[in-house]
């Protein structure tokens, strides 16, 4: 086993900035980015920080929180920046902030927001264990607090739904 395994791993060592280009292929007929089109950059984005994090294959157990903030247009960019926030034994919280730039202004906008659990799997395509979260600054702490109660109100979510 390594040190990191052991330890546990910071969160900055799994952060992701991700940057697109909003093309005609990526928009409606109001020439903004389809919704369908910024959630598949939200997974992306968060499903590398997951797999930093972890060091395997990681799927996309829930997608939760999801809101689109400002609408982002043909021509801008976007920035997607992904951090964990929360790791159990087999799965972790990864937040995602969306934002988006108009190059021809230079205005800068917060357009949208999601956090998404992922699981890792080994080989056998089975939940495997993951190295611990360490928070090193309140910015982190902050968030794993925060990503422990969400934690929390999906378990309880999903066991009310068993029922």
């Amino acid at each position: 086993m390594s040190l990191v395994n052991v330890q546990g791993k910071p969160v900055r060592e799994s952060q992701v900035v991700m940057t697109q280009l909003v093309l005609p292929t990526h928009t409606n007929n109001f020439d903004c980015v389809f919704g369908g089109i910024m959630m598949s950059w939200i997974d992306i984005a968060a499903a590398i920080a997951a797999q930093r994090h972890s060091n395997k294959n990681v799927v996309t157990a829930s997608i939760d929180s999801l809101s689109f903030i400002a609408s982002v247009y043909k021509g801008w960019v976007v920035n997607l920046k992904s951090s964990v926030n929360f790791v159990s034994k087999t799965s972790m919280e990864v937040g995602v902030r969306v934002d988006a730039e108009n190059p021809r202004t230079n205005e800068h906008f917060h357009t949208a927001s999601a956090y998404l659990t992922f699981v890792a799997l080994d080989s056998n395509h089975r939940p495997t264990a993951i190295p611990k979260l360490i928070t090193e600054n309140d910015e982190d702490k902050r968030r794993f607090i925060e990503a422990q109660k969400r934690r929390a109100m999906r378990l309880e979510l999903r066991n009310n739904l068993k029922v």
